[in-house]
This record gives structure tokens, sequence and C-alpha cells, in this order.
């Protein structure tokens, strides 16, 4: 009975030694191919972002990170896909601002939450807004642009990447502080609406730098001012909105990472001490720069702080400019 009980303690013993080391290998992460979410179209600052840290995040945690494209209903479908997927670090969301705080003062049924359905991983980088205008409208700056405005009522559209998105409140700001009349054109991301901003479709696009500042350095779209307190290095030759006639009229996005609500913290915390390492390189910041957009990297606490503010933020703005979604 003695000699049996041994041979079972001993069995018993030797499984878990041999067995740890196959349950430690199985809880590494990763071990497979992570998908970075972007809820909006190929071609815009948010793709762009998401391909500016995909490369490098690959490298430096050995598994391939893939960029997918989720557009539809204003970045809800993304946003929705990335709430509801398991939360094992291996499908994260690139928000952003726009959506990520502005939807859920917009939507009545979003279909996501952003502090609930969440977990902040990391700020990566920020953005004006640039008023660009198709290359043969009468106008070469924003005061004249205003002037061309009044002078024809309801004669201008103007392209957003979706209703309600940053897109959507600027043209809503630019109306209000200026007494014109501009009609609303939502697409399904910002690349859709500059290919026909530039195909003459649409008249203007409020949009982030890294969406059209090729297009204004080949003359192929003008640069009426940018939406910051300096002029940007990338589009030295455009003028702020400070220095034309809508001193008030500043604006900027940001773009972050999340990964879905009960993501592991050691995860969490992997992700976010690699990109850090990724923006402070500065190849990352010089392409991020000539995009037009600057990095800026927040850990998960502080942006989980900063995602509160500005929820509330925004919904004040979005309630004075009496925006809705459609």
């Amino acid at each position: 009975m003695q000699r049996r009980q041994w041979i079972l303690s001993t069995t018993v013993t030797v499984m878990a030694v041999v067995g740890a080391p196959v349950a430690q290998a199985q809880g590494k992460f990763p071990e497979r191919t992570i998908t970075i979410v972007v809820p909006s179209a190929p071609g815009g600052t948010t793709d762009f972002t998401a391909r500016l840290i995909a490369e490098p995040l690959s490298r430096a945690l050995g598994q391939p990170v893939v960029v997918d494209n989720k557009a539809g209903a204003s970045g809800n479908i993304g946003n929705q896909h990335v709430a509801k997927a398991k939360p094992d670090g291996y499908t994260l969301l690139l928000a952003y601002s726009g959506y990520q705080v502005g939807n859920p003062h917009l939507f009545k049924r979003a279909g996501w939450d952003p502090i609930k359905d969440f977990t902040p991983v990391a700020m990566l980088t920020r953005a004006p807004q640039v008023v660009a205008a198709r290359a043969n409208l009468p106008v070469n700056n924003l005061r004249e642009l205003v002037a061309y405005a009044k002078a024809n009522p309801d004669k201008l559209n103007y392209a957003s990447s979706g209703n309600g998105s940053i897109q959507h409140i600027a043209g809503e700001l630019f109306k209000q502080m200026t007494g014109t009349s501009l009609t609303h054109v939502p697409y399904k991301g910002a690349g859709p609406a500059v290919q026909d901003l530039l195909g003459g479709q649409v008249d203007l696009f409020f949009t982030t730098p890294a969406s059209v500042v090729s297009h204004i350095k080949a003359d192929k779209l003008k640069g009426l001012a940018v939406t910051s307190s300096a002029r940007l290095s990338s589009l030295p030759q455009v003028p702020t909105t400070r220095e034309s006639v809508l001193k008030d009229f500043t604006l900027d996005s940001w773009f972050a990472l999340y990964a879905p609500a009960g993501t592991p913290n050691e995860v969490v915390q992997q992700l976010n001490t690699e990109i850090a390492k990724i923006l402070a390189y500065p190849e990352v910041k010089k392409k991020a720069e000539e995009a037009g957009t600057l990095v800026e990297h927040m850990g998960p606490a502080q942006l989980g702080e900063y995602t509160r503010k500005e929820l509330t933020y925004w919904g004040r703005v979005i309630q004075d400019a009496k925006i809705t979604a459609d």
C-alpha cells in the first residue's frame, strides 16, 4: 500500500514538473498575430498612425502586427468589433479622438462604451486640423474663403470622415464663428473624402495633415489654414487660423491605442513599454512630423484619465454646437 502511494505521488510530481513549462509557455505573450483595428478607411491619419507603429511593434514583439480597416457607421463598426473581442491583447483599437470621445455624445446606441468596454494602452500622436480646399476653388486663404462663402450662401460643401467626427465638428464651428452656410458631406473615413476633394466633388475638408500634406505640396489641393498655435514644419507656407480671421479657431485630434476591457495588466504594460520605445525612435518622430503629426506618449493610467476629461470637454462642445448624428 505504501509502495502504491509512493508511485502515485511520484507520478503526480513528475507530471507537475513536466507540465509546468508547457503551461508557462502557453501563457507567454505574444504567441501569434496581433491585429490593430482601424475604425475608418485607409488613407487617413488614423490609418497612418496604425501603420506608423505596426512594423516596429512587430519587430519588438517577434510576431506579425497587422492593420485591419473596419470602416462604417462613423467608426462604430470598428469600435464595436474590438469592444466585443476576446481580452487577450491580440485585438487592439487604434482610436481616433473624434470617434472615441465624440460618438458617445452623438449616438444614443453606439454599441460600445469608451470607458466600460476598453482598457487604455498608450497615447500615440496628436495633430491639428488643416483647412484644405479643392485646387480650383477661387480662394487662397481663410479670409477669402469667408468672403466667398458669405457671397455664395449654401453653395459650398465640406467633407468629413463621418457624422460627429472632429472634421464635422470643425465645419460646424467654422459656420458658427463666421456666420456662413456650408453643407456637410460625411464619408467613411478621410481617405474617400480626400479622393472626392481631389476630384472636385466636394469643396473643403477640415482634416488632419497626414491626409492632405502630399497633395498640398503637389499643388493638387490648397492649404488655407492650420488650426494650431504655430505653423507646421511640414506645411510652413500655410498660415495658422490665429494669423487669419479666426484667432480662436484652434482644434486638434489625438490617436491612441486601446484594448478590450479585461485585458491582463501585464499584457497592457508590455504593449505600452514597447510603444514608448518606438515613439522615441528618431525615424518614427521624423515620419510623424513629415505627415503633420507629433508623437505624444501617455501610459495606461494617464490615458485613462485623459479620456475621461476629453469625454466631458467634447460633450460640451458638441452640445453647444448643436451637432447630432443623422
